[in-house]
């Protein structure tokens, strides 16, 4: 059984965000859960999920200014990609791919959440980002060129650096 729960050192202060990742968590159990003959179905939800969390936080980020290669995006790209080959496998009748697969995934979703979409979010309120309408409130604190690292310490800039030892600090506190 998963030890992932949703906690609060998850949440990162943007309700549309943490909820995303809630449901996410919540699949992840789900799959953890689930009987041989539920399992293919279940992942089949986990991906459907994590197509459109992915997309919209891709979306955000290229509403504000982070370049459509920036490693968080490659990193969506890159997840998805492995989710849907275990599929391929478990649908050949390797189900033991999907259960180690959301064993991983329950690992790497905290470290994501608290390095890339911690860093993410605390952008995304410092340009007055509103996800529902798409409206930025500061576009005076929008990057003046894309940002093409991960908006955290993979990326280049002052700014860029300043908002990931804030998001750094924001997760440790």
């Amino acid at each position: 059984m998963s030890t992932l729960r949703w906690s609060e050192e998850l949440a990162l202060d943007l309700p549309m965000m943490d909820d995303t990742h809630q449901e996410f968590v919540e699949l992840l159990q789900a799959v953890d859960a689930a009987e041989d003959v539920e399992l293919i179905p279940v992942w089949q939800d986990l991906i459907a999920h994590t197509e459109h969390h992915f997309g919209q936080e891709d979306r955000w980020m290229e509403a504000t200014k982070f370049a459509s290669g920036n490693c968080h995006s490659v990193q969506h790209k890159v997840v998805l990609q492995v989710m849907r080959e275990g599929l391929v496998r478990a649908e050949k009748g390797e189900l033991f791919v999907l259960r180690e697969m959301g064993r991983e995934l329950a690992v790497w979703v905290v470290q994501h959440t608290q390095m890339m979409d911690s860093a993410l979010a605390l952008h995304l309120r410092r340009v007055g980002y509103n996800p529902l309408t798409g409206e930025v409130t500061s576009p005076d604190h929008l990057p003046s060129e894309p940002i093409h690292g991960c908006g955290g310490a993979c990326s280049s800039g002052d700014d860029e650096v300043a908002e990931h030892d804030e998001a750094h600090a924001a997760v440790l506190h």
